[in-house]
């Protein structure tokens, strides 16, 4: 027989404040009852006001005490609590996948074909098929089938030249050789035309708090001020890097220009005694292995220069593989984050302050030059350009004597 005893009602809620926060909710049950029962008569609406849950929650955790409380790790016994909204609805998941699956998604029929897939609209497109759920559900119900939150993987190179990684295999070889010999070795490329102008620039850097930089609201080009054009020449073996941004077009003078510029300035001063030049390039753009002007510059910039210039072409579709992307540009692209280009010379300062902690040094200069397009190189131009083709893909890998030979003889297939 249970013995009754009296406490007064604010003390018992103050038991039951102190005591249940730190319960669950099968432990705060079993505490409820218990102390009902040592309550004795009126126990249980006494237990109810002070804990301010209902009679009838407190009177089945009497009935469960009664009966037996088992040790057990479980809240709440099977199949207790607010069913889900995926067993109510058996059809909701099937029609969440329909709407989110990439191949149904691309059917001009589907509801979402030109949409993001947010939560939210995915919410109400479900809505409209007769399914009541919210954003947060549906978030939920995602992350439980394998969806996340994924931007597009950049992986898909195309159709690939059968000769792919020998061409690699044979340009690093030539690279190894040339290093070797200590001649220089530099990879070449044009950096991504920027629109200049007091306009926004990806990326953030510390400011003042509640004062950052304010810039043009629309990002329209001012014809004034034009675009910039940096031309890149990374030294493999030194780690630096020397860039000449023109406001011209992006022609194989240009590029052959900066190649000079950075050979007088930079490249004769390193390398004194050199006689040989290798260039690694992409295979389209200004320096493209097609472009008649690009091999009649490089003939002139050999003469000029006193220098035999290899040149290895990177194979289509793999310029991502150019050294200077990720040696030189992107830490460039890092260093101006959030800062508005203005002018050319700001342009220059950025490109010249870019370090890295592995010793990276970049010179940066402007180049007021005009490079007019459409220029057509003759046939007797081109004949006039000492050429050696290697034999493995000559029309990627050739070399430009750097002086003419009487008994010059040009190899392989013609241009």
């Amino acid at each position: 027989m249970v013995r009754e005893f009296t406490v007064d009602e604010d003390d018992l809620k103050g038991l039951c404040d102190t005591v249940s926060p730190h319960l669950d909710e099968r432990q705060r049950r079993l505490f409820l009852a218990a102390m009902a029962r040592c309550l004795g008569r009126g126990g249980i609406v006494s237990m109810s006001e002070a804990a301010g849950v209902s009679r009838s929650t407190v009177q089945s955790a009497v009935g469960e005490v009664d009966a037996g409380v088992e040790v057990t790790t479980r809240v709440r016994a099977p199949g207790g609590g607010r069913p889900r909204v995926e067993d109510k609805d058996p059809t909701l998941l099937a029609d969440l996948d329909s709407l989110v699956d990439p191949e149904t998604r691309g059917d001009p029929e589907c509801m979402l074909r030109w949409t993001t897939k947010s939560t939210a609209k995915l919410a109400k497109a479900l809505g409209e098929m007769g399914h009541q759920v919210s954003p947060d559900t549906v978030a939920r119900l995602l992350k439980m089938t394998g969806y996340s939150l994924q931007a597009p993987a950049k992986e898909n190179e195309g159709k690939q030249n059968p000769d792919r990684d020998a061409q690699f295999r044979h340009l690093n070889g030539q690279i190894m050789a040339h290093v070797r010999a200590g001649e220089p070795v530099i990879s070449v490329d044009t950096k991504k035309k920027e629109v200049l102008g007091n306009l926004a620039n990806k990326g953030a850097e510390y400011e003042p708090k509640g004062n950052p930089t304010r810039v043009d609201v629309h990002d329209f080009p001012d014809p004034k001020l034009g675009k910039a054009v940096p031309y890149g020449v990374y030294d493999l073996a030194a780690d630096e890097g020397f860039v000449v941004v023109g406001s011209d077009g992006d022609t194989a003078e240009f590029a052959t220009s900066s190649i000079g510029r950075w050979w007088d300035k930079v490249g004769s001063v390193a390398y004194p005694d050199a006689t040989r030049l290798l260039i690694t390039c992409d295979s389209g753009g200004s320096n493209s292995y097609r472009a008649r002007l690009w091999k009649r510059e490089l003939g002139a910039l050999a003469a000029r220069c006193g220098l035999t210039i290899t040149v290895c072409h990177f194979p289509p579709g793999t310029s991502k593989w150019n050294r200077i992307e990720h040696r030189l540009f992107s830490h460039i692209s890092m260093n101006w984050r959030g800062r508005p280009l203005t002018s050319h010379q700001v342009v220059v300062d950025l490109i010249g302050a870019t370090t890295t902690r592995s010793g990276l040094k970049v010179k940066a200069e402007r180049d007021d030059g005009v490079y007019p397009k459409g220029i057509k190189v003759t046939d007797a131009e081109l004949e006039a350009v000492p050429f050696h083709r290697h034999k493995f893909h000559p029309e990627w890998n050739y070399t430009v004597q750097g002086k003419p030979l009487r008994s010059w003889r040009r190899r392989n297939t013609p241009m």
